[in-house]
């Protein structure tokens, strides 16, 4: 009994060993390759900005084509930038879930479904000689299954649809997933987001007349997650998001 019990202690106390061994292993590696870690995030970023906008060259470095954006805060009540905070250390979703800078929506407003919403947002620019050429706006919002993360890119006359893309979501695959597809995104370039100065851009259930400038296509068998789209786009680009910036783009204040 004697020698069964110490064959247990020394299995027991291997067995802990182990464990600890491997808790320190995963941890320093953890914090050996998080410098790393955010330098990649960061780039599949700004990746996921210049695709949005149409501007991305695999066959170039993504530093290089970057250095063409200019990221600046905005104030979303006014519209206007915001000046003496890092925009770089600046993080929209954490502050989203911070009472001090963010709002609580009201139910009429929330048609995202994001319930809080950061009082300050990043936008970033494409400028050219002075003039706004390209404006990326990150936007999210609820589908069927998750929150959907992206970007939409508007043409320097804040009104006409350069690009949209998705970098994160948990949408069924093959169907609300849809949003990844090419073929779909394309159909957003060019569409118009403004008529008599209310949002217009909007998903069409059973497709969109081609002669349309502000329909595009919703998705086929995904009712609940195009809904979400078309949301999260109106919300965006309404007074409640973007549209007080860019009146003040449009109107030659910015």
């Amino acid at each position: 009994m004697s020698s069964n019990n110490e064959s247990i202690r020394k299995t027991v106390t291997v067995a802990m060993v182990l464990c600890l061994v491997c808790s320190v292993i995963v941890s320093a590696s953890a914090v050996i390759l998080r410098p790393e870690q955010a330098v990649n995030e960061k780039a599949n970023m700004q990746i996921n900005i210049l695709q949005a906008a149409g501007l991305f060259d695999p066959q170039q470095s993504i530093q290089a084509q970057f250095q063409i954006v200019t990221t600046r805060l905005v104030n979303l009540d006014t519209g206007e930038f915001v000046n003496g905070m890092d925009v770089d250390r600046y993080n929209q979703r954490k502050a989203s879930k911070d009472p001090s800078m963010n709002r609580v929506l009201s139910t009429d407003e929330d048609i995202a479904s994001i319930k809080r919403q950061a009082k300050i947002a990043k936008v970033y620019l494409v400028e050219n000689g002075g003039q706004i050429e390209k404006i990326i706006l990150p936007i999210h919002g609820y589908g069927l299954w998750s929150t959907l993360y992206g970007f939409m890119a508007l043409e320097g006359d804040g009104n006409t649809v350069a690009g949209l893309g998705f970098y994160e979501h948990a949408e069924t695959p093959g169907l609300g997933g849809e949003v990844d597809n090419p073929n779909w995104k394309k159909q957003w370039t060019g569409k118009q987001v403004y008529k008599h100065d209310r949002v217009a851009l909007r998903l069409v259930k059973g497709g969109a007349d081609r002669t349309d400038a502000y329909g595009v296509d919703a998705l086929s068998g995904a009712t609940l997650t195009s809904r979400g789209v078309d949301n999260l786009v109106k919300f965006w680009l309404s007074d409640t998001g973007f549209k007080p910036f860019l009146d003040n783009v449009r109107q030659g204040q910015i």
